[in-house]
């Protein structure tokens, strides 16, 4: 049984995966089989895979489209490794990617997973020689699971997903990833993972990324991405809502102390009370998503009557509830009447111009 399960969920890349497959065979760590699930590919993805004769590498086609979350969650139930490294079908591994992450959570078995940073690529596999705007995003210290957490809070995804090594336990334990997610499953693996165990990042470039043309990665920066993320965020930041984090709320998020009064009752086990002061510091974030998520469950909270509700009505009350919606218009309903207004203005001035001309030129009458 081989140590190491590669997964790659491939999808219409003709084009790279035979250099995505190619960089794994050419590791330094050879004890690994390749999973590959095509996701119902409609060009020649799968006939350059077939042209691949090593036994390590174990090829399933879905008939039928189905997204890359459930590619990826069939290659990781078809892995008999104990470890899996994910590898997305238009990337590269850097030759000794294997070998640095193994050895890493070798000598650190209280560690889930290991990531890296990247380098970055082109269409034509030419490294990017001006920095990318994920370069920062991605170039993270390293932190515990609690610090972790505060910061995907504050600031989202910040780990390269094609970089990971992870123990296949972690999937058995927490689930794989969620299919409903378009933009986000692995941000919101991310926190699932971090409520359970520590995560590290080498501090060297391990994997290729490649940023396709025309905004083409998963990840581009496209408007449908973006409304897609929208409608995703708030339903993620839902994992923050779970025991590990509410039990743990003043360890993951410090800066809570800044809420509670010196007369205060503690926190202590109040889930309720502890779930008003994640909606109070989505609050504070200049994301109206996140708006959204602490206004609903504000207005979940405020919808019991027992003593959790009387106590947070003591903090917050129905008329704060009320004020909300207009302090963060969470759905930019006066962004969106202004616009409609001025269109509206726009429009009847230009009427009155081709009516104008239309007098003058004779073409109609008063």
């Amino acid at each position: 049984m081989p140590r190491v399960s590669v997964i790659i969920p491939s999808y219409n890349h003709e084009k790279y995966v035979a250099e995505a497959i190619e960089s794994v065979l050419a590791q330094t760590y050879q004890d690994f089989e390749i999973i590959v699930t095509d996701d119902a590919s409609s060009d020649g993805t799968v006939d350059v895979i077939k042209q691949f004769k090593d036994s390590r590498i174990k090829l399933f086609i879905f008939e039928k489209n189905q997204g890359a979350s459930i590619a990826a969650n069939h290659c990781i139930k078809n892995a008999t490794g104990e470890l899996i490294s994910l590898l997305n079908s238009d990337d590269i591994y850097l030759p000794n990617k294997l070998e640095i992450q193994v050895d890493f959570l070798d000598k650190h078995p209280d560690f889930g997973a290991v990531f890296s940073y990247p380098l970055f690529i082109d269409e034509e596999s030419n490294l990017l020689t001006e920095n990318h705007f994920y370069s920062k995003v991605f170039e993270q210290v390293n932190r515990n699971r609690f610090e972790w957490l505060n910061y995907f809070f504050y600031h989202g995804n910040c780990l390269c997903h094609p970089t990971i090594l992870i123990k296949k336990k972690c999937y058995e334990d927490i689930g794989l990833y969620d299919p409903r997610f378009a933009q986000l499953p692995d941000f919101d693996f991310w926190i699932r993972l971090c409520c359970k165990y520590e995560i590290h990042i080498i501090p060297e470039a391990l994997i290729k990324f490649r940023i396709r043309d025309n905004a083409a990665n998963v990840s581009g920066r496209k408007a449908e991405n973006y409304i897609r993320q929208s409608l995703e965020l708030p339903q993620v930041y839902q994992n923050f809502l779970n025991s590990e984090v509410l039990e743990n709320l003043v360890g993951i998020f410090p800066e809570i102390q800044e809420f509670l009064n010196a007369d205060h009752e503690h926190i202590g086990n109040n889930s309720k009370l502890a779930q008003y002061y994640i909606a109070q510091l989505a609050l504070q974030l200049p994301v109206t998503a996140l708006h959204y998520f602490a206004i609903d469950l504000l207005f979940q909270l405020l919808s019991s009557s027992n003593d959790d509700s009387d106590k947070i009505q003591k903090l917050f009350n129905y008329k704060d509830l009320i004020n909300l919606s207009l302090k963060y218009d969470p759905f930019q309903i006066k962004k969106e009447k202004k616009f409609s207004t001025l269109k509206h203005i726009i429009f009847y001035k230009l009427r009155r111009v081709w009516l104008k001309l239309n007098l003058l030129l004779g073409l109609t009458s008063k």
